[in-house]
């Protein structure tokens, strides 16, 4: 197979411009291209007077590849070999089903991969299927009747089904070319195995991942909801069981060899769980700060120019990071193009922010987190679960400066840099389906995060112009970017002096993101699959 790449094309061409392009860099007829497979497509904003995509393709030739390259002369064109996925051999011998807590992405590929190998996984799932759970979502953004059960952070799916179904990664594990696979096997638009910007969107989520489930129980999983893991039986540090409480609120035994922990960045409980049964944690790094919100127009503008609604761009995005004089880092995360602020708490009393899309992304405004990163000398403690301590504080004092009822915190960008109180909007209309109070900020968000991102919000906006426009809106406190906690394990991806038991995933503190989380998932599966536990 040969790769040519950087094949530059204007907007507007299509398959037939794209098979002439590489039969041009080849130097070889059409007809000589048996196959041709886009394997990637980005954009060249560079210069906002002449926007145009990148292609690189891969082609099948009748005739020797060798030969053919060598006669093109095409200094950008390589010979490849296919991406080809093997199932690791399965050593695992145990008549225990290994358990897999937890159904984001990790738990999710995790589950799959150990179903592939005829291992018929057991998953526990506290909160609700996510047909029941969007149900459940929805109603609490009407309401502001929180289900601590089933929310954004909690049910089938993971956080990720309430985010943009973004795929952006900066891990280059080859196996994030299986998880796109599998997206699109499942249900997911095939551009994502090649746009620039992959992305599946809210509203096509939650049909991928029931896919996946239903493929899991075919292969003889088991897939429980509202089950609840609550212990895991340790003896002479071997994994020998858990507990869990089922959807009856009854308590449940289970023997077991192998627990998967995929519990997500949100599962408090279960590390406090961990932690008093003398599990190794440490504190981990996260970020704070705000969902920056702004007219998805001025955005696209900003970005594209006079290209800007040209239909073969979309809503635009951005990502943008600077280091103020002040010492600490400030970065957008999760740029929600055409997207809106979702009030995304899992326990009364406390507020959270996250941002999310659709698959058109077409809603009136885009939103980005706009994050500072927090230290563990910044939690006051050197209790390794000091994080979430800090994390409960500020959710906890913007449930109050919301008002007591889910209501957000916000305050106008230009409020902000001047260091006054919002009393009023502007001329941007927020998103957060549970409402936004105005007012400041400040009082939500340590000292340190607040200066940082003022000076980050100045920078910002002279990378991209408009980011720092009065009016946009800071809507607050995104605090559940990642786990402020990691559970020690070894190269076996097993906890520390702990058989049995593998940490998994953003709750563990091993991933970032939906494609991190699923590929950590795959390798703890390929882990389970290697133990010999009669050894």
């Amino acid at each position: 197979m040969i790769r040519i790449n950087e094949i530059k094309l204007p907007l507007e061409a299509g398959s037939e411009e794209i098979f002439s392009a590489a039969a041009k860099a080849m130097r070889c007829p059409k007809r000589k291209i048996t196959e041709l497979n886009i394997v990637k497509k980005s954009l060249d904003s560079r210069k906002k007077e002449n926007l145009f995509f990148v292609y690189s393709v891969d082609i099948t030739v009748d005739g020797d590849e060798e030969e053919m390259l060598r006669r093109s002369g095409c200094k950008k064109a390589i010979i490849v070999e296919p991406f080809t996925y093997i199932m690791p051999e399965n050593k695992r011998h145990s008549e225990f089903r290994p358990v897999v807590a937890g159904f984001g992405p990790g738990g999710i590929w995790a589950a799959l991969t150990l179903a592939r190998a005829g291992l018929r996984p057991i998953v526990l799932e506290r909160g609700r299927d996510v047909d029941t759970r969007t149900a459940d979502v929805n109603k609490f953004w009407q309401t502001k009747k929180i289900d601590e059960t089933s929310n954004v952070q909690f049910g089938e799916g993971g956080a990720g089904t309430f985010s943009d179904g973004k795929l952006t990664t900066g891990i280059k594990d080859p196996l994030c070319r299986k998880v796109f696979l599998d997206f699109v096997e499942f249900g997911a638009p095939e551009e994502i195995l090649y746009s620039w910007r992959p992305h599946i969107g809210t509203d096509k989520l939650g049909q991928v991942v029931k896919n996946m489930r239903e493929e899991i129980k075919r292969l003889g999983g088991d897939v429980l909801f509202s089950c609840c893991l609550t212990d895991i039986i340790i003896a002479n540090g071997v994994v020998h069981g858990i507990s869990y409480i089922n959807e009856n609120g009854e308590k449940v035994d289970m023997e077991t060899d192998s627990v998967i922990l995929a519990i997500g960045h949100s599962a408090k409980d279960t590390v406090e769980m961990l932690y008093r049964k003398g599990l190794d944690l440490m504190q981990k790094p996260f970020s704070v700060g705000a969902r920056i919100e702004h007219p998805r127009v001025m955005i696209d503008k900003a970005q594209y120019g006079d290209f800007a609604g040209h239909p073969a761009l979309g809503a635009a995005d951005y990502k943008l990071s600077c280091h103020p004089p002040r010492g600490r880092g400030a970065y957008t995360f999760c740029m929600c193009p055409g997207g809106t602020v979702v009030a995304a708490a899992s326990e009364e009393g406390g507020v959270v922010v996250n941002g999310m899309s659709n698959y058109a992304r077409n809603a009136e405004n885009s939103n980005s987190a706009l994050l500072v990163g927090v230290e563990p000398e910044d939690f006051g403690s050197d209790h390794p679960l000091a994080g979430f301590k800090l994390q409960r504080e500020i959710e906890e004092k913007a449930f109050r400066c919301g008002g007591g009822d889910f209501t957000a915190p916000a305050q106008l960008v230009g409020d902000f840099l001047q260091n006054v109180k919002s009393t009023q909007l502007g001329s941007v209309n927020p998103s957060c389906p549970t409402g936004v109070k105005m007012g400041d900020i400040r009082e939500v968000l340590p000292k340190k995060v607040t200066d940082t991102m003022a000076d980050a919000i100045v920078k910002m906006g002279k990378q991209l112009k408009g980011f720092d426009m009065p009016d946009a809106v800071l809507t607050a406190p995104e605090t559940r970017s990642s786990s402020p906690v990691r559970i020690l394990r070894d190269e076996y991806y097993q906890a520390l002096k702990v058989r049995g038991l593998y940490p998994c995933g953003e709750g563990a503190g091993y991933a970032g993101g939906i494609v991190s989380a699923a590929v950590d998932g795959i390798r703890c599966a390929h882990a389970v699959m290697d133990d010999d536990l009669t050894k």
